[in-house]
């Protein structure tokens, strides 16, 4: 099976999840599933630029080797794509299939088309997008119904929203869970890691994400400063870690962050490596956020036996099932309340990353790669929606 893989997720500033999700397709598929040659496309950028963000994703040199350019960059590209159709994905030879993951969605080859669609925030969420960010989603919905065999939504949770908010119809879409893998660091490499982000041997409460509204930072920025007033945990950092995304102006409150002073660390963007050490190293990993597709952070930290605190929303109650303590986003004292009640139990934090971790376990990144495998073959040998 010859499995082109839309790769220019990997040549943003921030990739992301989606990021992560397609480097799973070009490195874990293809090795769990040999009879698969994976092909990577990406917008017109220089071959050797394309090819080292393949490189830093874990992507293997005959795979590195099969990348394929098209002929504008990105903006008019996929602008052109979810617009009109148009250009046609070039230079890729005979394949099988095209998998877009995400709501980029190329004109349709002579071949089936998957798309994962990871959520339909903008429609559900639209003041915590920028007006552009909305119709490039509507428009990439819009094709995704109009050219994609099937569609591949990464929880329930997100399934149920794209039938209730998009024009694709459910008869569609397969639900296929993502699916963690984890990065092993032995402890000294983690202390060194810790140390040059200037947070060793210290306790903190993390979160990590992209820094944008509909993430719910400025609540657990709030509940952390409620917790400082109060004189509670008031030598815990509060570490976020992340890409600053957009409309970002306004997330934190002035007052929270003057209260929280050197205690609140904002780390940035971050590499690989640093974002496994800062989650091996957490007292507590707090997600706060007002609507995910997926939550795949809340995994990401049980695997390393970190307690979670995470919002009462679908997606979440979804993947982490009674293994975290939920709680209504935007709630600032319900959110200090429970991560007082973490940092004060040593034995309730203990208990809770016990069970993280066993949850952790049923979202396998092979299992999930197994069922993306399934529909490509449902496709394949029906030729489902075509």
């Amino acid at each position: 099976m010859r499995l082109a893989v839309n790769a220019e997720q990997f040549l943003y500033r921030s990739p992301g999840g989606i990021g992560r999700y397609t480097a799973q397709l070009l490195t874990v598929l293809p090795g769990d599933f040999p009879v698969v040659e994976a092909v990577p496309f990406a917008a017109r950028h220089p071959r050797a630029q394309v090819e080292a963000a393949l490189a830093d994703w874990g992507v293997a040199g005959d795979v590195r080797s099969r990348v394929v350019t098209q002929v504008l960059p990105r903006s008019g590209l996929y602008e052109g794509w979810v617009r009109f159709g148009w250009p046609p994905l070039r230079g890729l030879g005979p394949v099988d299939l095209v998998h877009a993951p995400s709501v980029a969605v190329p004109p349709r080859l002579a071949c089936p088309l998957v798309v994962t669609v990871h959520d339909t925030a903008p429609e559900l969420f639209p003041e915590t997008f920028p007006a552009r960010g909305r119709r490039f989603h509507r428009r990439g919905l819009r094709a995704a119904a109009d050219r994609a065999d099937l569609v591949i939504a990464v929880s329930q949770a997100a399934a149920d929203e794209i039938v209730a908010h998009s024009p694709i119809p459910g008869s569609r879409v397969r639900v296929v869970p993502n699916g963690v893998a984890p990065m092993a660091l032995a402890p000294a490499r983690r202390a060194e890691v810790l140390a040059r982000l200037g947070i060793a041997g210290q306790p903190y409460v993390l979160w990590l994400g992209s820094l944008e509204p509909r993430k719910g930072v400025g609540t657990l920025v709030s509940a952390m400063a409620e917790l400082h007033r109060r004189g509670l945990h008031r030598q815990v950092r509060t570490v976020l870690g992340g890409f600053e995304g957009w409309l970002g102006a306004a997330l934190v409150d002035g007052a929270d962050e003057a209260e929280l002073g050197s205690s609140l660390r904002r780390l940035g963007r971050l590499s690989e490596e640093e974002v496994w050490a800062l989650y091996g190293g957490a007292s507590v990993f707090a997600f706060p956020s007002r609507h995910e597709g997926f939550g795949l952070p809340v995994l990401e930290a049980m695997t390393q036996e970190v307690p979670v605190v995470a919002s009462d929303i679908p997606a979440l109650r979804e993947v982490a099932g009674s293994a975290a303590v939920l709680v209504a986003p935007g709630d600032r004292s319900a959110w200090a309340e429970a991560i007082d009640g973490l940092l004060g139990d040593d034995s309730a934090r203990r208990q809770l990353a016990t069970a993280g971790l066993e949850r952790s376990r049923m979202f396998d990144v092979h299992r999930a790669m197994a069922g993306t495998y399934a529909v490509y073959q449902e496709i394949l040998s029906t030729g489902c929606g075509s």
